[in-house]
């Protein structure tokens, strides 16, 4: 029923990943025309834009589309475009905003942001706790989340509250940008 993967078949594939049979500017061309033909206002499509970029932000991985096409609805944007939008975060820029956010959340709270190793701990440690405590639940052992609350005080709610201003920054820097180039797309 399933054909079974070879070494050499999962290489193709991870290679097809990295770079597309018909290069990334194929891809990115194809890109432009589906913004082209979507059938909504330039504005309605600036407004999905940015609300992609915005949730690109956020600390929730996985749930990217979801949080756009949230912010999309809520704002009268294009839902499509929210969902192209959301690859503003990419392997490139998540480090980036990761680094912005956490700083950003770690001052507006006042407190200390952990150097780089110890966050790396921290990420170990709320990952362990989740281990732990999954084997604790089959085991019958009494389940502990310490790890997993320094990581939530430590990481996730600096990134969430810092994570507002340079993605409010950059969503409307992306509509302001995408508005008149999309009247320009519109207009040929």
């Amino acid at each position: 029923m399933f054909k079974r993967r070879t070494p050499k078949t999962w290489f193709i594939w991870f290679c097809h990943l990295l770079w597309p049979d018909g290069g990334w500017n194929r891809a990115f061309e194809y890109i432009k025309y589906r913004l082209k033909r979507l059938p909504d206002s330039p504005k309605k499509i600036s407004l999905g834009i940015s609300a992609g970029v915005f949730a690109s932000f956020t600390p929730f991985y996985g749930l990217h589309f979801l949080i756009a096409i949230i912010i999309s609805k809520l704002l009268r944007g294009n839902v499509l475009a929210a969902l192209s939008g959301t690859f503003f975060g990419n392997p490139l820029t998540y480090v980036p905003i990761g680094v912005i956010s956490l700083s950003v959340g770690h001052f507006m709270l006042g407190t200390d942001q952990p150097t780089s190793d110890e966050t790396l701990e921290i990420f170990v440690g709320a990952w362990d706790d989740f281990g732990d405590n999954l084997v604790a639940l089959y085991v019958n052992e009494g389940m502990t989340w310490t790890k997993f609350e320094i990581f939530l005080n430590k990481v996730l709610l600096p990134y969430s509250i810092g994570c507002i201003i340079p993605g409010l920054l950059a969503s409307i820097i992306s509509y302001y940008l995408s508005f008149p180039l999309i009247i320009a797309f519109k207009h040929r």
